[in-house]
């Protein structure tokens, strides 16, 4: 049965001037993180009101987006989800944790989402050609270095694809990083687009097919990131 939408969630999109059924949908959602939050460990959001925050920095890729979308490492399904609901966008949800992943292909069901699941790491996902290089865009709400986001996205991407990194501050010694990185790999570094404060989103768009070197094993993006 499909839950009602998270009312604080709902009140806080709409006062963010989402429009309303996609506010309403979007509540929803909120409302399926937050509760199976205690069983699977989801977000840190206590409310709606909080994880409407995570929801909207999210919907700032919005404009970028075109299908079909990967999100890698989707965890709770931020920002593919949001995405997926605001654009029409045919998903993939990348999710090694298997708790994860059942919760993301439960939500896709409830939310009437085109799209699939994936449990498996980027990795190994990236080397698999039903995955390789045939999304039109990939995201990764990652703690890691943008070096290593890079790795793990571009090789998902089609010629032409763009990776949307959300970053907060980025010192010259990692700018410079990731747009080496993303040479190596077949894209490069278009735009370093300001949100708000220090936050920012660069883009990264594929130029030519990424080397199968990369990515590398598994871990290896973040223990030892390209071009740092």
């Amino acid at each position: 049965m499909t839950p009602l939408p998270d009312p604080e969630a709902l009140a806080a999109l709409r006062a963010a001037g989402v429009e309303p059924t996609l506010a309403e949908r979007l509540a929803i959602y909120a409302a399926l993180v937050l509760g199976a939050n205690r069983r699977v460990n989801l977000t840190g959001a206590r409310d709606g009101t909080a994880f409407a925050a995570h929801i909207l920095d999210a919907l700032t890729l919005r404009d970028d987006v075109v299908s079909p979308l990967i999100d890698v490492g989707s965890g709770n399904g931020l920002p593919g989800i949001p995405l997926a609901l605001a654009t029409g966008a045919e998903v993939t949800l990348l999710e090694p944790i298997k708790k994860r992943a059942n919760f993301l292909a439960g939500a896709l069901e409830t939310l009437g989402i085109t799209g699939e699941v994936v449990a498996l790491r980027a990795e190994d996902a990236a080397r698999d050609p039903a995955y390789r290089e045939q999304s039109m865009t990939a995201t990764a709400r990652a703690v890691a270095g943008a070096p290593t986001v890079a790795e793990l996205t571009v090789p998902f991407l089609a010629i032409g694809g763009r990776a949307l990194l959300q970053r907060g501050s980025l010192d010259p010694r990692e700018r410079n990083a990731v747009a080496d990185a993303a040479l190596v790999l077949g894209a490069e570094l278009v735009e370093e687009r300001p949100v708000d404060g220090e936050r920012r989103i660069l883009v990264l768009e594929k130029r030519s097919p990424t080397s199968p070197r990369f990515p590398r094993k598994n871990g290896v993006p973040a223990k030892r990131p390209l071009c740092v």
